[in-house]
């Protein structure tokens, strides 16, 4: 009787921490993003954005700057990181002054979305004959839903 009030409450534990964990994978996530960028084939301006899943499995993401008002919905792809990310993050490709957003990651979460290259960004790669870029990497929070 004892095992079986441990496998339970084992199992209640458990589904209560898979819930939480689905959960914060819906939360947007608050960034500043201290420059210009492309989303898409969308320029954005720098500022205060959110990224929020619009989707059950996150394959649509609506990117919203607060201030000055601006918005995109991109199309992603899941992308594989291996381990388990420690800290929500947006991953950005930059050549020159040009920025170009590319992946999303939300932590504690082994995978991510990955936005497809732009038509901008492949004339850029294309005309500079760049075949390297640099990697920005800019750390988010979670932030809750306002009603």
């Amino acid at each position: 009787m004892k095992k079986r009030i441990l496998v339970l409450a084992s199992l209640l534990v458990l589904c209560s921490f898979a819930a939480t964990q689905a959960a914060r994978a819906q939360e947007p996530l608050s960034v500043n993003i201290p420059f210009a960028f492309a989303a898409g084939e969308t320029t954005l301006p720098a500022g205060e954005y959110r990224v929020q899943k619009m989707d059950g499995n996150g394959a649509v993401l609506l990117i919203r700057c607060t201030e000055p008002k601006a918005s995109i919905m991109v199309v992603t792809n899941s992308t594989g990181g291996g381990k388990q990310q420690e800290q929500s993050k947006l991953v950005f490709h930059r050549y020159g002054n040009h920025y170009f957003l590319s992946q999303v990651w939300n932590a504690g979460y082994r995978s991510g979305r990955e936005l497809r290259i732009g038509q901008r960004e492949k004339e850029i790669v294309l005309s500079a004959k760049l075949e390297k870029h640099d990697q920005v990497i800019l750390i988010a929070s979670a932030s809750p839903i306002k009603q």
